[in-house]
């Protein structure tokens, strides 16, 4: 037994004898967080031709001596069956040089948003509100309570480091990722940013912890326009209300609290004293001001795809080198390692680390800094020891556990605000048409028609209105841009509420301008992830309502357009403000 296999051993000690054995290349290859597929069998994925979204798995772990891979699901894949294809991908990497275990990661699991790019649907795993829909909650004991559900069923499925949660404050209305945040209010994001990682990883790392990657330093809300800086166009991130100190205070509890690893975003800063690259590229955001101002000294991850142009899902997708888009490879590679980063998230090119090594341009002294943070994490999660593989078999009877399901049910309950209730609650058997909402499920509560004109109620699910131009491949999964509903949107549920009483939900993964329903429908609601049955259950007083606006919401675009981009809650005459919900109890 070599002493890095010796669990009776300190770690710190394990560390520097595994480190003393590697060769750079290995070290190297600790760097790079790379994508893989799981494919819907469980086995290993091997593509049948060069190209794709996906590289050979066998190629990265034993070629390419990879050991952190975030895992993809293109196609529905039964959480058990994720487990299967983690033992199967731990035993490959145990046949390599020193045997250094896999660290699987994922984006958020546990919603009901599906975007290849920040998050998969739920599947076989308990159902939760979306992060934005815990915020409505604004109850950081539930907060705790589902990251510990997400760290149970993670754990039974052999994922051991969570990209998420996002500290980033919905400042910005128009922002495609506002549903994955928990609010707008500093302070309030704070308290549940905390809770969420002592629900993932506990008092400390340990064998029984998933790590919480915490995302995107230092705050990622205040995108220029509302745009995305996953693409060109939305590469700024602006202050015009000088409110930078507010968008790290939900990083600064994530400190508090223990967070062993953080990501950085795409978004380069215009108009501060930090240079106007992104952040991933930008020592003074990371050696500065993590690094030396908050002494952090956990893993730093950038996002995913700073290096390496691609195509995602038939769209040409460049390396997001905001400002240093001049860069070779190379040299973007050197200048992520010397701003202090210690992962490449999505890349997979430590062939670039080693020749920087040969040439000069970076030390082996430097690697080994990043190296011994990477290691650090595996040992203190057990990967080492006892914890490499999983029960794939008990996984079945740890994921989706009805305790689990009900937990999740009652979240989405508690995170259903109710903007207008002039008609509500509903009362039990009437007769209901529906547009939008599963009648199986809503015979459960009303008898249900297929014409207006015998109903007594309608009741209609809608989604936040978004620039629906931007169809092509990976950018029509970021919704942007108008938040308010054309007159050929609209004009059916307005007609519809002409004729009988209507109650109209709202998916607020952004916040919507309802000013074309307010005070002319039946009932108003906003959701975040919630099924029919927890919408219908709050709707016929079976759960109380008890959500309130974790944003708030705008009266026009044009107030929209006019607030600044950097301030919680900033536009001039909201049409609900921030906190609004009405409440009852459960009948």
């Amino acid at each position: 037994m070599n002493p890095y296999e010796n669990a009776a051993l300190p770690i710190e000690e394990r560390v520097t004898d595994l480190l003393s054995r590697m060769t750079v290349a290995e070290k190297a290859g600790l760097m790079f967080h790379a994508m893989v597929a799981v494919n819907p069998d469980g086995t290993l994925h091997e593509p049948d031709a060069e190209g794709g979204m996906f590289a050979s798995t066998n190629w990265l772990v034993r070629e390419k001596l990879i050991t952190h891979v975030n895992i993809l699901t293109m196609a529905p894949v039964p959480p058990a069956t994720i487990a299967e294809w983690h033992n199967r991908i731990q035993e490959l990497a145990a046949g390599n040089h020193l045997g250094i275990p896999m660290t699987i990661s994922t984006d958020p699991r546990h919603g009901t948003v599906d975007n290849p790019a920040t998050s998969a649907a739920a599947g076989g795993f308990s159902a939760w509100p979306e992060p934005i829909g815990l915020g409505a909650t604004k109850d950081p004991e539930l907060v705790r309570a589902f990251a510990d559900t997400v760290r149970q069923e993670y754990l039974a499925a052999g994922i051991r480091v969570a990209l998420h949660p996002m500290a980033d404050l919905a400042t910005e209305p128009r922002w495609a990722r506002t549903s994955g945040t928990l609010g707008s209010d500093p302070s309030l994001v704070a308290e549940l940013v905390a809770a969420y990682v002592q629900g993932l990883q506990g008092d400390q790392l340990g064998p029984d912890s998933v790590v919480a990657m915490v995302k995107h330093f230092p705050g990622a809300g205040p995108q220029k326009d509302g745009e995305d800086a996953h693409f060109p166009y939305g590469r700024e991130q602006v202050y015009p209300g000088g409110r930078w100190d507010d968008h790290l205070k939900p990083f600064e509890a994530a400190f508090a609290a223990g967070v062993a690893q953080v990501m950085p975003y795409y978004g380069m800063p215009v108009g501060t004293s930090y240079d106007e690259v992104g952040f991933g590229f930008n020592k003074g955001i990371i050696e500065g001001l993590l690094r030396g101002h908050y002494g952090f000294d956990g893993v730093v991850c950038t996002d995913w795809g700073l290096v390496t142009d691609a195509e995602i899902m038939g769209s040409p997708m460049p390396a997001r080198a905001w400002g240093v888009e001049n860069l070779d490879r190379l040299t973007r590679v050197q200048r992520i390692i010397d701003a202090g980063a210690d992962q490449l998230g999505g890349e997979f090119a430590p062939e670039l680390v080693v020749e920087l090594v040969e040439r000069g341009r970076v030390t082996e002294e430097r690697i080994d800094r990043s190296a011994r943070r990477i290691l650090r994490d595996k040992f203190r999660l057990g990967l080492f020891d006892d914890r490499r593989y999983v029960d794939a078999a008990a996984a079945r009877e740890k994921i989706g556990t009805p305790a689990f399901l009900a937990a999740g049910l009652d979240a989405q309950h508690r995170s259903v605000v109710v903007l207008e209730a002039p008609a509500l609650p509903l009362t039990e058997g009437i007769t209901v048409y529906l547009d939008g909402v599963d009648p199986v499920v809503a015979a459960r509560y009303a008898k249900v028609v297929t014409d207006p004109a015998e109903a007594d109620v309608a009741i209609v699910r809608r989604g936040t209105a978004y620039d629906n131009t931007r169809t092509t491949g990976f950018e029509a999964f970021f919704h942007a841009g108008r938040l308010d509903w054309t007159a050929e949107e609209i004009t059916p549920v307005l007609d519809l509420s002409g004729k009988l009483p209507t109650v109209v939900d709202v998916m607020l993964d952004r916040p919507a301008v309802l000013t074309q329903l307010a005070g002319t429908v039946a009932g108003l609601v906003g959701t975040f992830g919630a099924s029919d049955e927890a919408l219908l259950d709050v709707l016929f007083g079976r759960a109380a309502a008890s959500g309130t606006l974790p944003f708030e919401l705008p009266s026009s675009m044009a107030e929209v357009e006019a607030a600044r981009e950097d301030v919680p809650n900033d536009t001039a005459h909201p049409l609900f403000p921030y906190g609004h919900g009405l409440t009852w109890p459960a009948r």
